[in-house]
Formats: structure tokens, C-alpha cells, sequence
């Protein structure tokens, strides 16, 4: 991908999506290619600066972009670097996003660890080893997730 123009992603031997190889990777249309592309990806609808998932719970959007219209089908992609862990209930502080679960899995990815949590929504977190240590996260331990709203990249769903 890295070396590529254009890719072309099949996904149960239909083509899925298509494109330059940044956009793909910046907005892809289903969890399988932000799978491939190492996102966490969320539909939902948008109201103002706050997106209820179609899977149960919500996140809160950057207030400074400017939002869907009510009711506008929305994709909203995160990366795993930009979510921030914590042992017990995080600070107060600018985070808008606070998501609360058990560890599912621990997966070694790269230099960082992949951290599975079974929040509402799952989501994904990369961390270092050292952190991880740190941390001393296991599955089943529970754990805090916050994540700025600045870091989520929001898009209409029919323009993925």
C-alpha cells in the first residue's frame, strides 16, 4: 500500500473500494478496510457536535468543524495512537471522549502493543510495551479510554 497509487480492495470477492492509496486509508467505507489500514471505524448519525453509533453509544465530534446536518449518516474513523489509556477513572481534562471496558485482547503489533476493549463501542488502542507494562493490563482488567474529538475524522457516509 505503501508503494501503490491506486489500490483496489476486494472483500468477499467484491470490490469494496477504491482509489489513491492516502484516501483509502484516511476514509475507508467498511470495517473490513479500516481493519487492513489499522482504523477504528464507527457508523452513526450525526446531531450538532455529537454522533450516536449505530452499534450503542455516541462520540463527541470536533466542535470547530463543521458538522452533517441532523440526521446525516456518518462515518467516523480513529486511530489507535490517538486513543489514550488509563488504570482507573481518567482526570477531568479536554478528552470529550471517555470510553470504559475490560481489556479483551493484548496483541503484539509492530513496535506497540494492540489493546481490544469491550467499551460501548469496542474500540482498539495502540500503546508501547513499556506502557503496557505500566499499566498492567491484561484481559480482563478493566480500563478507562479517552480520546480527543479533534483526533476522530468525520465524513458522510456516501462520500466514503
Amino acid at each position: 500500500m505503501i508503494l501503490a497509487d491506486r489500490i483496489v480492495i476486494l472483500e468477499a470477492g467484491r470490490i469494496v473500494q477504491e482509489g489513491p492509496a492516502a484516501e483509502v486509508a484516511r476514509r475507508p467505507r467498511t470495517r473490513y478496510v479500516a481493519r487492513l489500514v489499522g482504523l477504528n471505524l464507527y457508523a452513526g448519525t450525526a446531531n450538532g457536535d455529537l454522533v450516536t453509533l449505530d452499534g450503542g453509544g455516541q462520540l463527541h465530534i470536533p466542535a470547530d468543524s463543521p458538522p452533517p446536518g441532523p440526521g446525516t449518516a456518518v462515518l467516523v474513523a480513529i486511530r489507535p495512537t490517538a486513543v489514550a489509556l488509563y488504570p482507573d477513572q481518567p482526570p477531568q481534562g479536554s478528552p470529550r471522549n471517555v470510553l470504559a471496558g475490560p481489556v479483551e485482547t493484548l496483541e503484539p503489533f509492530g513496535d506497540r502493543v494492540r489493546v481490544s476493549i469491550a467499551s460501548e463501542p469496542p474500540i482498539h488502542a495502540d500503546i508501547t510495551a513499556a506502557a503496557l507494562a505500566d499499566l498492567r493490563l491484561a484481559p480482563g482488567t478493566p480500563v478507562w479510554a479517552t480520546i480527543k474529538a479533534t483526533d476522530l475524522t468525520v465524513y458522510p457516509a456516501q462520500d466514503a
